[in-house]
């Protein structure tokens, strides 16, 4: 009688039973409900972290407190603090968080799952946002998990601190701390997700011992900084990175954090730490402008993410990473040919011939093409070919890929070709979501990557049954796949131009 009463409730209260004991689901502060969308059951703005305001602003995460009865997780949590957003060359509002809630009290997580019961040990697939460290979210649409679960993974995103609040260096900051470090609060958050889902996510029928991070852009190299990190050692197995990483020893070391810090405390008219927190998050978003980055502190990040990985200390994953055709960004009108070849004359000295033949300049147009392949490889593209790099000679397992479908569209009159984050909606099988007249190509395209993203996820290899063979990635034969109007395999195609640039970042 009591079961047949509990029915009647739920039926009369509009509420649906999703499996055994995944309409509630019991977690660290309490339980939490989420709701059905097709046949995936999803939970919004989980908290997973104490809300980081007030004295707990540039602390490390702390836990979330304790709440009562049932928590209904139907809406997202508060995008970090950052600027509202507004489209911009090739980003419309499908790449950016809404416009509503940005707040400081930001730390919450979201999970989709097609799990019928705890029980089910899915491998999970956790999605870490770019932004140039400094804007983001979980709840961007083009991260939506509702699709890529029916592939058989649980998917998280979650919310970190961005720009000021999430890198803010100190000397009271390092004092203060018990480690002697400051700077890497967005890093923290992010373990601080990863530990959470580390001892929760079996409830929502995940598998903890089979974890997959993944992240595009800045949050790319995020995973680089958590593959390095000995924080982070225990909480995943494999990584997966587009178009980003840190080979290039160019975060800032605690030092120079720090005095960059002063310098905003002193612009910000404040004399101490406590006042510091006690401004409004408003003002310091307006006027704690900065360069924001993680920071070799000594305690997240150790050394250089470089030398982490070359002394073979870093947390030893499996690997899928690649970058985009046409990513590169160079704003306003390219220089003439002329002027290009006196910038690659200035810059590289002795080796500018050599750039000139991996870039070359023989006419303007030439040049001007140049100069976004020479970015894309500056920024991205050498980045991620020193990872693999790196990675393979050490015996991981490395798949990597070239991004060149040019998806599409126009934005304001120009062709954006395979531009930076366009892959993102067709490796998360998220084409629906974005305002692009698709061509059946498009959706085959992103139903692939998406199966090799899916089977990395569950075993560390991206080939399944249907899909055209993934070669391992070896330095030597620079085997690749490519990502086209068809999925093909082949060999980097700009190799000897990576090879250049990989020696010229003083790597092994």
């Amino acid at each position: 009688m009591k079961r047949i009463f509990v029915v009647l409730v739920m039926v009369a209260t509009g509420v649906r039973s999703f499996g055994q004991g995944l309409d509630r689901v019991k977690v660290e502060g309490g339980w939490v409900s989420g709701q059905e969308e097709g046949n995936v059951h999803v939970y919004k703005g989980i908290p997973f972290a104490a809300p980081p305001v007030g004295a707990l602003r540039w602390r490390a995460p702390q836990p979330a407190a304790p709440w009562d009865g049932v928590r209904a997780c139907t809406q997202f949590g508060p995008s970090p603090m950052q600027n509202k957003p507004v489209p911009f060359l090739m980003w419309t509002e499908e790449y950016l968080i809404p416009a509503e809630q940005i707040s400081e009290d930001c730390l919450y997580l979201n999970v989709w799952t097609a799990a019928r019961t705890a029980r089910e040990r899915r491998p999970v697939l956790v999605y870490i946002y770019g932004g140039a460290f400094t804007s983001g979210g979980g709840n961007v649409p083009i991260y939506d998990g509702q699709a890529i679960v029916k592939k058989g993974v649980v998917y998280v995103t979650f919310n970190y601190r961005v720009g000021l609040f999430g890198f803010f260096s100190h000397p009271e900051l390092s004092r203060e701390s018990g480690h002697q470090a400051s700077g890497n609060y967005a890093l923290m958050d992010q373990i601080a997700a990863l530990k959470w889902i580390k001892n929760n996510i079996v409830a929502f029928g995940g598998d903890p011992n089979n974890v997959t991070i993944a992240g595009q852009s800045a949050g790319s190299m995020s995973v680089n900084c958590l593959v390095a990190s000995p924080l982070a050692k225990g909480l995943f197995e494999k990584a997966i990175g587009e178009s980003g990483a840190n080979f290039s020893r160019e975060s800032l070391s605690l030092a120079s954090a720090e005095g960059e810090g002063q310098k905003i405390a002193q612009k910000l008219g404040v004399v101490s730490l406590a006042a510091m927190r006690a401004l409004p998050a408003e003002e310091l978003l307006k006027k704690g402008q900065g360069n924001w980055r993680p920071v070799v502190d000594g305690y997240v990040l150790p050394e250089q993410v470089a030398d982490i990985f070359i002394s073979k200390k870093e947390n030893t994953v499996a690997l899928l990473t690649g970058w985009n055709e046409d990513e590169g960004i160079v704003f306003g009108p390219g220089k003439s040919a002329t002027d290009y070849k006196q910038d690659m004359a200035k810059q590289y000295g002795a080796d500018a011939e050599t750039v000139l033949r991996f870039y070359p300049a023989d006419n303007d147009s030439i040049a001007a093409a140049s100069q976004v392949k020479l970015s894309r490889d500056l920024i991205f593209g050498r980045e991620n070919f020193a990872w693999a790099n790196i990675a393979s000679s050490q015996g991981q397992k490395v798949f990597v890929y070239r991004f060149v479908r040019k998806p599409p569209t126009t934005r304001g009159g120009k062709l954006w070709g395979a531009f930076h984050t366009a892959e993102v909606p067709y490796a998360y099988d998220n084409l629906k979501v974005v305002r692009r007249p698709f061509e059946p190509v498009d959706y085959n395209l992103s139903d692939a990557m998406s199966s090799y993203w899916v089977n990395f996820a569950k075993t560390g290899d991206p080939n399944g049954v249907g899909l055209p063979r993934w070669e391992p990635y070896r330095r030597e034969s620079g085997k690749i796949i490519i990502f086209g109007k068809q999925v093909t395999g082949g060999v980097l195609p700009d190799k000897a131009a990576l090879d250049f640039q990989y020696k010229k970042m003083s790597l092994p």
